[in-house]
């Protein structure tokens, strides 16, 4: 069995467009509606046409949105109903995770995804009686793409050939791979 060295083999470094960094934040947050009329009681809630984009700041990604706060509330003592809607801007900064900064350039792609859409999990009436106020949760997971390096190995060898062969890559360790981060084997960070 004859062994190949690092010596036979050759590297190649190619530029490409990775995710070079991540991120995911839970928010909870509190809005008050003040509907026209005050309310007796909270009948239902919920929210709806929630829209964001994401943009790169600093070491972070900004998730920007809106969406519609809808709430159904019963009034003079519970004798009227009325739905009253609002539309709400949000804001959520999202800490990078991990966050490559060998990666190539300042143009990167920003992507957002909502891992949990805006919900309303609470509305009460407010404790002066003439608003709702209702309790937000949401979850962003962010990913900033840019191009980065990767170095292969090149053979001059015909891969047939070395189908059987025992390759030892032991000899030409630099050190290079003691900056990897362990996290970007787990799929699910």
């Amino acid at each position: 069995m004859s062994t190949y060295t690092d010596r036979d083999l050759q590297s190649r470094e190619i530029i490409t467009k990775a995710v070079c960094g991540k991120g995911r934040k839970f928010s909870q947050v509190n809005h008050t509606v003040v509907p026209p009329h005050a309310p007796t009681s909270i009948l239902g809630a919920w929210i709806i046409n929630n829209q964001y984009e994401a943009q790169k700041s600093g070491e972070s990604i900004e998730v920007i949105g809106t969406y519609d706060i809808n709430i159904w509330y019963s009034y003079d003592k519970n004798t009227k109903t009325d739905v009253a809607k609002e539309t709400v801007s949000y804001v959520d900064i999202v800490p990078l995770s991990y966050l490559d900064k060998k990666h190539r350039g300042h143009t990167a792609e920003v992507s957002a995804q909502a891992t949990q859409e805006p919900n309303c999990i609470e509305a009460i009436v407010s404790s002066s009686g003439d608003g709702v106020v209702i309790r937000v949760e949401r979850e962003f997971r962010v990913e900033l793409i840019a191009e980065t390096k990767v170095r292969v190995i090149v053979s001059p060898h015909d891969l047939d050939e070395l189908e059987d062969k025992h390759l030892d890559f032991d000899g030409g360790d630099d050190g290079d791979f003691e900056d990897l981060d362990p996290e970007l084997l787990d799929e699910d960070n």
